[in-house]
């Protein structure tokens, strides 16, 4: 029995060694990848993909985790404590931190140009925070250092003076303000207001807010974020730990990091726009538990002033229950509950939340980007009118919120790119498969034979041809495996009503009628995983079963019924492949 284990050296090499050597190549790729991805370099997988063909398939799946995981590995770092006092440093202990991490520029001392060092409020992956005194106004500020100084990447220092100089342009009551923005030797730096007090989300940890506190502190929130917005700029890291909370009660915006200037009109904002594009295509922007779902997608293109939007809504959320909308073991898992779940009702987590807060709440947390409040200062007229006791806006168009929420797309809907061109291609063989059937039937064939060999040899070699073109495209995904297992069922249903005829002595295609809630349940299933509209062709392809039954008995005219199914099932592959085809040409 152990003889084969001993076979020869050639079987080892393919063996266990075979194995390990594979695995260290995907991991020496991935590490080469995360690397330049952290120097700020354009990462292209498909071109990487394509220069390992074995490795392909794994390293776009691999990748995607790693890369998310990175994305977020900072933001585990981070203490998300500015002015609690929970994560203070007197500058005494400076040297000590400067030990932390060797990869670090040496932060500086106690004196540092204009400024004296006076205690550490945070810091994070990128930068970290300081209480300072300005000596020349004798004035206390929050000071913000990059970490990496000299060895920090451009896109570290883009964003990094991204940061500062989209704050800067802002100017609003409920916005942290930035003094100066300037660079001491090797370490850029910038000044804002020092707000003495403690963030949301340390209020948010000792448990849910009242409901009316809660709406009075993200009610100016929002006009200022409506105000950033009017103002070119997107936040995109709206937060509990980025809602500062002064003595008096008052709330602000600060941590413009991610922040994302809509319209480039000048030099300083045409250096926002690069570093905003120095993150790479597809990258996941913001933080997990707070971002907006087009946010999570890495939909680049469609991430607006709705996903601030989103955002302030999960923050409402969490004031009402106490944690973030969606919580998932790790941060890869909480995105794909933002992508594809929704959130439990606020009530459900805590019964004494007001049932118009909660609509609020949910209004702003729709994937349906067109079903959320249309601006900030929208959401933030609903606030101020719970406040007043007056009717809030949510209340209204309750039906058509549940019909776009029905008919709305999935994450998952982008699988159709790869198969436009090949729905096309579907839709012209299964319209000349029902029209030579149809031929058959109206040339009097009575032999089950003919049709039998028709719809096993022919859409079986199709399937076959279709699924091989797929391949060639690129990696399949486990979605589009499920639609294949539905799709080859739905064939074997349609080749097996042959067989029922024959088994209940009927005559051949008297159960043609059945294709029609066959098929229209295939794409039930499709409107399910990946766009509702698909729930259009389910109906209209159960209608036309009903119509072939009716044309079936009628004697005034030739059954055309399978003419009639060719025609309909082709055009619900037809336009959706037309449709998703044009998508790809156009990029």
């Amino acid at each position: 029995m152990a003889q084969p284990l001993e076979s020869s050296s050639a079987d080892k090499a393919n063996g266990p060694h075979q194995a390990s050597d594979h695995e260290e190549r995907i991991a020496a790729l991935l590490e080469e990848l995360l690397a330049a991805k952290r120097r700020g370099e354009t990462i292209d997988v498909a071109l990487i993909a394509a220069r390992h063909p074995d490795l392909a398939a794994e390293l776009r799946e691999l990748w995607a985790i790693a890369a998310l995981a990175e994305e977020f590995q900072s933001e585990s770092e981070v203490t998300q404590q500015w002015h609690d006092g929970r994560a203070r440093q007197p500058a005494a202990a400076l040297a000590a931190a400067n030990k932390r991490d060797p990869r670090l520029t040496p932060l500086p001392d106690r004196d540092f140009g204009d400024y004296e060092l006076l205690e550490e409020l945070g810091r994070g992956g990128m930068g970290v925070v300081y209480r300072a005194r300005q000596l020349s106004l004798d004035r206390i500020v929050a000071l913000k250092i990059i970490l990496r100084g000299a060895t920090a990447s451009l896109a570290d220092l883009a964003r990094f003076r991204g940061e500062a100089e989209t704050a800067a342009r802002l100017n609003h009551p409920s916005i942290v303000p930035v003094y100066e923005v300037g660079q001491q030797g090797d370490l850029p730096f910038f000044t804002m207001r020092y707000v003495e007090g403690h963030t949301l989300a340390s209020r948010v940890a000792d448990g849910p807010l009242p409901g009316r506190e809660a709406a009075r502190l993200l009610a100016p929130i929002a006009r200022a974020i409506a105000a950033a917005h009017q103002q070119g700029v997107l936040h995109r890291d709206l937060k509990p730990s980025n809602v500062l909370i002064d003595e008096n009660g008052e709330p602000y915006v600060s941590d413009f990091g991610l922040a994302k200037r809509l319209t480039p009109d000048s030099d300083d904002a045409a250096a926002i726009a690069d570093a905003a594009q120095l993150t790479q295509t597809g990258a996941i922007i913001g933080t997990p538990g707070y971002m907006s779902p087009e946010q999570a997608a890495g939909s680049r293109g469609s991430i607006g002033p709705a996903s601030d939007v989103y955002s302030l809504g999960a923050i409402l959320y969490a004031t009402l229950t106490g944690r973030p909308p969606f919580q998932g073991a790790t941060p890869v898992d909480t995105v794909l509950l933002v992508l594809e779940q929704e959130p439990a009702p606020p009530q459900l987590l805590n019964p004494r939340v007001d049932r118009d807060l909660e609509m609020i709440a949910m209004k702003c947390l729709q994937k349906p980007i067109e079903l959320r409040y249309a601006t900030a200062d929208d959401l933030a007229d609903d606030l101020d009118a719970y406040l007043a006791n007056e009717p809030i806006s949510a209340r209204s168009g309750r039906f058509s919120g549940i019909v776009t929420r029905a008919f709305r797309e999935t994450h998952h809907v982008s699988i159709l790119e790869n198969w436009g061109l090949l729905w096309m291609l579907h839709a012209a063989v299964l319209l000349v498969l029902c029209l030579v059937t149809n031929g058959f039937q109206l040339a009097g064939v009575t032999s089950r034979w003919p049709y039998i060999g028709l719809w096993t040899i022919g859409l079986g070699s199709w399937a076959a041809i279709f699924w091989n073109l797929r391949h060639r495209s690129g990696p399949i995904t486990f979605v589009e495996r499920q639609i294949a297992h539905i799709w080859a069922g739905s064939m074997i249903i349609d080749t097996s009503m042959y067989i029922i005829e024959w088994q209940l002595g009927l005559a051949v295609l008297t159960l043609s009628p059945v294709l029609g809630p066959v098929s229209g349940a295939v794409f039930l299933m499709k409107a399910a995983m990946l766009s509702g509209r698909f729930y259009i062709h389910a109906a209209v392809l159960c209608l036309t079963g009903i119509a072939m039954a009716w044309l079936q008995v009628q004697t005034f005219m030739p059954n055309l019924g399978l003419t009639l199914f060719g025609i309909v099932s082709a055009a619900c592959f037809a336009l959706p492949g037309w449709k998703y085809w044009r998508q790809v040409k156009k990029r």
